[in-house]
């Protein structure tokens, strides 16, 4: 009798170690202890993953696992509502987090707008690992620039293995985008910083998918683009390989992702840690005019123009 009351009496202790409680806001949750006892506290720097997935078939609209986690200082002073964050202060070290969140509760919080992710009635399905803590910003900063050079470094080589496979030949830039040049064009006109350059151009994913181009015809953006290198016009993988082009080359540039859009991407365009390809036709690389200083003002600042 003994055993079999000790029995049920672990199942229910299990069962309830399962079930899924609600934060004030109506966020649902479950905590899955890590094992330490060391919780989260206002101030420290956290590191952790975070996964987000939307309806109707639990598709990932974010997630930093297998990538650069995601970092944040916790603030207990700031109200957080319908977020894991509400819960934040209960978790240590290697607690595992799965959450819930109705999309129409973030709405009536202003949080997100319904569109064609976002529809009334469904629940968002997050969770969340927590991986280490910081007691100061500068070592949350350095831990932060080293994961992502780690994942960046693993993008040059996912670009390394692709080229080769194919018997591409590319050099290399000093952060490492792969640049096949397939016309060389005239060497007296290089793209060094500085310099404006026209040039057409074609940008792909790995498998060959288009997702912009100034080379179609029928594109309403057919017109060439036109960038002085070295004043962030571009992303940082381009700017950084138009260096190797000159008037008239022709080739293509192989970026990693965080060199492009990175952990972000550009929704609903390019996903985040997407590794890209950009077709180039440098059609010309000229000095560029220089720009009309404007007149200092009576405190040395550029006046401003009159209203009328």
């Amino acid at each position: 009798m003994r055993t079999t009351s000790t029995l049920l009496l672990a199942i229910v202790l299990l069962a309830s170690c399962n079930q899924f409680q609600k934060t004030p806001s109506g966020l649902s949750y479950k905590i899955t202890s890590g094992g330490s006892k060391d919780k989260l506290k206002h101030g420290q720097f956290v590191k952790f993953n975070i996964e987000y997935k939307v309806p109707p078939k639990d598709s990932v609209l974010t997630s930093s696992y297998g990538h650069v986690p995601a970092y944040l200082v916790i603030d207990t002073s700031r109200p957080n509502k319908h977020s894991f964050l509400e819960i934040i202060t209960q978790c240590a070290v290697g607690d595992k987090i799965e959450f819930s969140m109705s999309v129409d509760t973030l709405k009536k919080l202003g949080m997100i707008e319904y569109n064609n992710i976002f529809h009334a009635r469904d629940m968002i399905k997050g969770r969340v690992e927590i991986l280490k803590v910081f007691d100061k910003q500068e070592l949350a900063s350095a831990d932060l620039a080293k994961e992502q050079e780690l994942e960046k470094q693993k993008e040059i080589k996912e670009l390394q293995e692709f080229t080769a496979k194919k018997g591409i030949k590319t050099v290399s830039t000093p952060s490492g985008v792969l640049v096949e040049i397939q016309t060389p064009g005239d060497a007296q006109f290089k793209a060094d910083s500085g310099k404006q350059v026209t040039l057409m151009y074609k940008g792909t994913f790995l498998d060959g998918k288009q997702f912009d181009s100034n080379m179609d015809k029928n594109s309403p953006n057919n017109q060439p683009l036109q960038v002085v290198v070295g004043t962030q016009g571009v992303i940082q993988g381009m700017d950084e390989a138009l260096r190797l082009f000159s008037k008239g080359a022709k080739g293509k540039m192989y970026i990693p992702a965080m060199l492009a859009y990175g952990q972000n991407g550009q929704p609903p365009v390019i996903p985040q840690y997407s590794n890209l390809v950009f077709e180039i036709e440098m059609l010309d690389v000229t000095t560029p005019a220089p720009q009309p200083a404007q007149p200092a003002g009576p405190q040395g600042q550029p006046q401003q123009p009159q209203r009328k």
